[in-house]
């Protein structure tokens, strides 16, 4: 059974910068897409960001345009958010979750919010 695990989450000041991190444990993936996704008190789970297994693709969504940035680590099987200039809408939080049914694309269903693996998340907390 694979896991996804996050880790970065904080508290920081508006304008501030965060590094999140996403591990797969278990049984590891060959590929897979892998997406952030996060959750505020009243809101429903939007995405944040996704990369294709290779790189090639990548989504940010408008809100985090030109402040976040999603990246493959050296350890094939972490990805990373660095999240630059924080601001308090930011706060939620943030889960991690991985699409090894289509490693090279970025669905439309997975950036909708259905993946196969889903970590337990990390609060993100910026303060004003």
């Amino acid at each position: 059974q694979v896991q996804l695990g996050e880790s970065g989450g904080g508290l920081v000041q508006a304008g501030g910068a965060l590094r999140l991190s996403c591990a797969a444990s278990g049984r590891t993936f060959s590929s897979y897409a892998m997406g952030w996704f996060r959750q505020a008190p009243g809101k429903e789970r939007e995405v944040v960001a996704a990369i294709t297994w290779g790189g090639l693709i990548t989504y940010s969504a408008d809100s985090v345009e030109g402040r976040f940035n999603i990246s493959r680590d050296n350890d094939k099987n972490t990805r990373s958010l660095q999240m630059n200039d924080l601001k308090p809408d930011d706060t939620a939080v943030y889960y991690c979750a991985a699409d090894p049914s289509n490693p090279y694309l970025l669905a439309g269903r997975f950036l909708g919010g259905t993946a196969d693996y889903w970590g337990q998340g990390t609060q993100v907390t910026v303060s004003s």
